[in-house]
């Protein structure tokens, strides 16, 4: 009897080719192992209301208003709600059809574009286009959404930086694409070289790929860095030489860590630029609630905006936005919050500062505690985060520990975390599901532990992996990186 469709053997090979290690074996494991009454630290997916941190109050009060909007019309709704959630509320529910329940546009509702191309506007000093502004089920799909219209079969590539979040690979698999990795350089705080990048995409060519896009992760992820203008100016240019769509990955823009780098923007990069450059490079930049101080994941609410997209490919692209009727109604309001923020002299301006610059401030310090935790263990070196929300260290594992890893079935670092999480609880993601540089090993956490429980966090892995690296080190020395 022929195989049915949903068969193993007959489902899409495109679908087998995905792996997202973020959920992956380690987390499977740490899974397992939490069902059986351990405790466990997830640490692998930048989550960070799962790890304790708090919701914003104001955005929770408008979207709570908005979800029961009966609410409204209580006599005793001032006492329990703030004046200006009140009149917030009704300012977003007096753009839907219907309230939250209804279907919005296929872009999302147009005031609430309208408020992210003023927040754009005013954040890269040029005017931007709601028309060109589509608001999305977080910032992932949006990527995905772009990738499909991007990729026309395998003999295209995607220049992906490594290491890199997996959602690119597993997208590009997807797809049906190919991923043309360009490594970023770790001794050079995970910088990157354009001289290495024009050698990925000459071997990518002689392999009959076409090259038509490159991803850039600003801050990084997993590796936390911020591009300098000088860097995202070089890949502008790069770019505008190689006739490749720029995706800009800018979900962690307000997570930086340090006062040198600060986020800049790719738009406003290549706007500075001046033409021909500014008036010809496709660039399609991401944002989304679920990082910064926000934290809202699973409120899954994101846009993207496209800079000199022809005017017939955005239609194609908000015919394919169409087939989902909709982006999450509750989500388009967090994102209008977020880019219409609460200012002096508003009833709650006070109290949403303290919330937002408390978090910011907590996870600086949670950086610094992390990094300096890091490069207090043996055989581990780690480069400080710079942004975004995680760690990133490498861990120099002895040949007797890559031995062991092999006897087992396992990639070294993959060894090395499950040892971790069995011994610690503390569920982490091995750098093999980033992709690195062959022999070298990492892993990747996220700085969002609560920072009263960092030190014993940082104290409990220092105890496991120092008494790893005891087991399996033969005592000749080890020199770092």
């Amino acid at each position: 009897m022929a195989p049915k469709a949903l068969d193993y053997e007959s489902i899409n090979e495109n679908v087998k080719k995905v792996q997202y290690a973020v959920r992956g074996e380690l987390y499977l494991r740490a899974s397992e192992l939490q069902k059986e009454g351990k405790k466990i630290i997830f640490t692998n997916v930048g989550n960070p209301h799962a790890l304790g941190q708090k919701p914003l109050t104001f955005p929770r009060q408008v979207v709570a208003l908005c979800q029961a909007p009966f609410l409204l019309d209580d006599p005793n709704v001032g006492l329990l709600f703030p004046a200006d959630a009140i009149a917030r509320a009704k300012h977003y529910l007096s753009m839907t059809s219907g309230g939250l329940g209804a279907y919005s546009d296929s872009r999302g509702l147009p005031g609430i574009r309208k408020e992210v191309a003023e927040f754009i506007g005013r954040r890269d000093g040029y005017p931007s286009d709601p028309e060109l502004i589509f608001l999305t089920d977080g910032a992932s799909k949006g990527v995905m959404q772009m990738l499909n219209a991007i990729i026309r079969g395998e003999g295209d590539g995607v220049l992906v930086p490594v290491p890199q979040y997996p959602l690119y690979s597993a997208a590009i698999s997807l797809f049906g694409g190919s991923l043309v990795p360009y490594y970023l350089e770790e001794t050079e705080n995970w910088g990157l070289d354009i001289i290495d990048l024009r050698r990925s995409v000459s071997e990518a060519r002689s392999r009959g790929i076409t090259v038509r896009a490159m991803v850039i992760i600003n801050p990084g992820n997993p590796t936390g860095q911020c591009l300098s203008v000088a860097n995202l100016r070089e890949i502008l240019h790069f770019c505008y030489q190689e006739n490749l769509v720029l995706l800009g990955d800018e979900v962690y823009q307000q997570n930086v860590y340090q006062d040198e780098r600060p986020f800049i923007s790719a738009r406003k990069v290549l706007l500075d630029m001046g033409p021909p450059i500014s008036n010809e490079i496709q660039l399609v930049s991401f944002h989304t609630v679920s990082k910064g101080y926000w934290g809202e994941c699973g409120q899954r609410g994101g846009y993207f905006e496209m800079t000199n997209i022809p005017p017939k490919t955005v239609d194609e692209i908000y015919k394919v936005a169409s087939i989902s009727l909709s982006p999450n109604v509750p989500a388009q309001i967090f994102m209008g919050l977020m880019v219409n923020p609460l200012k002096p002299g508003e009833i709650s301006y006070e109290q949403f500062v303290r919330e937002s610059k408390g978090i910011l401030e907590s996870l600086r310090r949670r950086a610094r505690m992390m990094t300096d935790g890091f490069n207090s263990c043996r055989n581990v070196v780690c480069n400080f985060t710079e942004g975004a929300m995680y760690s990133f260290p490498q861990i120099r594992l002895p040949p007797k520990a890559i031995e062991a890893a092999k006897k087992a079935g396992k990639v070294p670092d993959v060894f090395y975390c499950i040892k971790l999480v069995e011994a610690t609880g503390i569920s982490t993601v091995p750098g093999s599901g980033f992709g690195q540089k062959e022999g070298v090993f990492h892993l990747r956490t996220t700085i969002l532990p609560a920072e009263e429980d960092m030190p014993a966090i940082m104290s409990s892995f220092k105890k496991f992996n120092d008494e790893f690296m005891e087991q399996y080190e033969d005592h000749t020395g080890y020199s770092r990186m």
